[in-house]
């Protein structure tokens, strides 16, 4: 005889549980919520930011004094009223207006040199495949090992040879790229560019070129801005190669402040004003472009 069931069996017994929502979030936390630091890390803000101010502070302090009083123990602490003359002397003696020229055409066209070149070099490495790649990379890496004092003399044979010397473009090719930039590129051309999104370029017939113009570019933004930047820096505050390629008649920015420095007795007042003068494109720079700056680095680290 067959038992008939008098009800259901696999009814739960208990309350069921439903997903509420995201379980990971913190208690307390909600969405949207702007999180506000403590008092702790605004005073670490604060003495990060003084210590980094002071040498550009104490710069301006010294060019504003006369050169007995920088001598005098103890150093000034404050402005004095002698900014403008020595800023004046500096600008004169130096004739740093050519040489801002001159620094800004060569940081310009390196910069640009750098990323563009990078920025190719280093998707090639990402994501292409060709023989001896590996090799090539380990090479190129290579390179940032030698001291650059080792290949002053062979590279001015070289420029001396072509008849470069005291010319912008004996200080402009030489580093018109950089293995650095080629790596840094590539590490984040691996994470930030998705292999299939190349792969469907190539479907809908996109060129080479295209492909690097259209994804490749737009991809490496964040980090294009980043490596310009720095790039941007050192090429502005070079001055090892630039004061042997060039003379005081065609100067960088560098080459043109080491002209301050001559003389029985340098007036170090004098000095100090000509390096606030060549310091100040730099800020000026930093203020201006700082802002997309950050907030492509902080797009970049969100799509990685």
């Amino acid at each position: 005889m067959k038992s008939r069931a008098t009800g259901p069996t696999s009814r739960p017994t208990g309350p069921t549980s439903r997903p509420t929502g995201p379980t990971s979030r913190p208690m307390g936390l909600k969405a949207g919520r702007t999180m506000h630091a403590g008092p702790l890390t605004y005073l670490v803000l604060a003495l990060f930011t003084a210590v980094s101010l002071a040498p550009l502070i104490w710069t301006a302090i010294a060019a504003s004094r006369t050169s007995g009083r920088l001598a005098q123990t103890p150093p000034p602490l404050w402005f004095g009223g002698n900014l403008f003359k020595n800023l004046e002397r500096a600008w004169t003696e130096a004739s740093l207006g050519d040489a801002m020229l001159n620094t800004t055409i060569v940081a310009g066209s390196i910069t640009i040199g750098t990323v563009l070149f990078s920025t190719i070099a280093g998707f090639a490495f990402a994501k292409l495949q060709f023989r001896f790649s590996g090799a090539l990379l380990l090479l190129t890496i290579g390179t940032m090992m030698v001291p650059p004092q080792l290949s002053v003399v062979p590279l001015y044979l070289w420029v001396a040879d072509l008849q470069w010397t005291n010319q912008l473009q004996a200080v402009i090719l030489p580093t018109f790229v950089s293995a650095f930039g080629v790596f840094f590129m590539r590490q984040y051309l691996l994470q930030a560019l998705p292999s299939e999104l190349i792969e469907a370029a190539r479907m809908d017939g996109a060129s080479s070129l295209r492909i690097i113009w259209h994804v490749v570019f737009p991809a490496a933004r964040p980090a294009m801005a980043v490596l310009g930047l720095l790039t941007f820096v050192m090429a502005w505050n070079d001055f090892l190669w630039p004061i042997i390629a060039l003379n005081q008649s065609n100067p960088t920015v560098q080459v043109a402040l080491n002209s301050l420095g001559t003389g029985y007795i340098p007036d170090r007042a004098v000095i100090m004003a000509g390096a606030l003068l060549g310091t100040l494109p730099l800020l000026l720079a930093f203020v201006l472009f700082g802002k997309q700056i950050v907030s492509g680095i902080m797009q970049g680290a969100v799509k990685g």
